[in-house]
């Protein structure tokens, strides 16, 4: 039996290597197959910090052993390399019989007999999986410092696991910042594809959730920053004053001291209107007219959201998230 075809039966396993990209960050995937969330991680990470007996998606959190965070496509890479090599194999050992069978006869004699052997592959190396291209938002987790990255946005650490409320709000300001930039877009995408009476009802509806995104986002961002104070009321950052009080308690820093007067009225506004979307389909009503002040409206009208709105209400949730974040660790 021929060295190749020996190779061949005590051949295990195949050893497939995987590229990392330009910034030393290999491509992970989430195995569930509702998620299949791609993203990467820093090598020296994945060998220093990360642990073989769970690993965990960043967009939804499930938690499988390291051993199953390849992508699709490396899989099927290295399958399809594997094969190769097992071609390879047996094509090499074919190409040695066949030369060994030719040298041995008798080219002299009356009859003579000789082999042909056809095929081309002998390759048995593996080529490693190619890296995908390199993503854009690069994040350093703030509990275990693992560096990894994606694509949108994140909200676990791969590594351990943590959830940070300021990493996710800024995704959050990212994703209110991108609908907004991106609706006149959509809006033609949609006029194009469907009608003008789609493409208004979309965008208006797409402008109108930015205001409930942000302030939804501004709650989940004060309730864990709270956290080392107690437990706060139920959606108490929802309401401006409570929540104003609650952080003067804590902190000794209310928003009057991040923000000026106008922009106090501004965000005061912003939060009603989002009241006004989530309980009364937009709908003005006296409890709106006294709460905020406005006096654009009329009650029976419907509020309308604009950019100028959008814009007002990612300045001012930065300014405080910032002072809040900055108060918070200083205490």
């Amino acid at each position: 039996m021929s060295e190749s075809f020996n190779e061949l039966e005590n051949l295990k396993y195949v050893s497939v290597g995987i590229v990392s990209d330009e910034k030393g960050y290999t491509d992970k995937q989430c195995p569930s197959e509702d998620c299949e969330f791609l993203f990467k991680v820093n090598n020296k990470d994945w060998l220093n910090i990360f642990k073989d007996e769970a690993v965990w998606c960043p967009l939804c959190r499930h938690e499988a052993p390291a051993k199953e965070w390849f992508t699709i496509a490396q899989i099927e890479h290295a399958k399809e390399e594997a094969f190769n090599v097992v071609k390879g194999l047996v094509g090499k050992s074919l190409t040695n019989m066949t030369k060994n069978f030719n040298r041995g006869q008798n080219k002299k004699g009356f009859v003579s007999i000789s082999m042909k052997y056809k095929g081309t592959n002998t390759r048995t190396f593996t080529i490693p999986a190619k890296a995908a291209e390199a993503m854009e938002l690069d994040i350093s987790c703030e509990k275990c410092q693992s560096r990894f990255s994606v694509i949108g946005s994140a909200f676990f650490c791969p590594a351990c696991g943590h959830n940070s409320v300021t990493q996710t709000f800024s995704d959050s300001l990212r994703k209110i910042k991108a609908k907004r930039d991106n609706l006149e877009v959509i809006r033609e995408a949609l006029i194009a594809a469907s009608s003008k009476d789609d493409a208004e009802l979309t965008c208006r509806s797409l402008r109108e959730t930015c205001i409930s995104d942000g302030v939804v986002a501004f709650q989940k961002l004060c309730e864990g920053l709270y956290e080392p104070y107690g437990k706060s009321p139920f959606n108490a950052f929802q309401r401006l004053g409570q929540g104003s009080e609650l952080w003067g308690n804590a902190i000794n820093k209310r928003y009057s001291d991040w923000l000026t007067a106008e922009q106090l009225n501004q965000i005061n506004v912003l939060f009603q209107k989002r009241h006004l979307l989530s309980h009364n389909e937009g709908i003005v009503d006296e409890k709106y007219v006294t709460k905020s002040m406005d006096s654009s409206y009329k009650i029976g009208q419907r509020i309308v959201v604009s950019d100028n709105d959008i814009e007002a209400l990612l300045i001012i949730l930065k300014k405080l998230s910032d002072g809040l974040k900055f108060g918070c660790s200083v205490v």
